[in-house]
């Protein structure tokens, strides 16, 4: 395992996550991650650490409202969020990791606009 620094933009917000070198990211076409371009890397919370900021996040809900989308109040970005298919887990864009630690990232495509079908597909974590 290798510890993975990133944060927002704007830099007020700064996590670490530990997972492998090795990035597996899971690029799903539903309408959120389309737009905002999020690259999912799932983890579990034990692996997941908030450094800063977390007085500049606001977060968004939707549909179910079971998922919980944090993004920084000033520069918009969304890091990272708690996902309704890995409640117990954190699924951080991989777009917002700093690249020093990254060997190579492997891209699997998801299907999210038919979300209900495919979850099951979706990469596990350890939560």
């Amino acid at each position: 395992m290798t510890t993975h620094k990133g944060g927002c933009h704007c830099g007020r917000v700064r996590f670490e996550v530990d997972a492998a070198a090795t990035i597996c990211a899971d690029d799903c076409n539903c309408s959120i991650c389309r737009k905002s371009g999020f690259l999912h890397l799932l983890v579990s919370a034990d692996d997941f650490r908030l450094l800063q900021g977390e007085d500049e996040l606001s977060s968004y809900t939707f549909n179910t409202g079971i998922a919980k989308h944090y993004f920084c109040r000033h520069c918009g970005i969304k890091s990272f969020y708690i996902p309704r298919s890995h409640p117990g887990g954190v699924s951080v864009n991989v777009h917002c990791l700093d690249t020093e630690t990254i060997e190579s990232i492997v891209i699997t495509p998801f299907d999210g606009q038919n979300w209900e079908q495919n979850v099951s597909k979706l990469s596990p974590t350890s939560d």
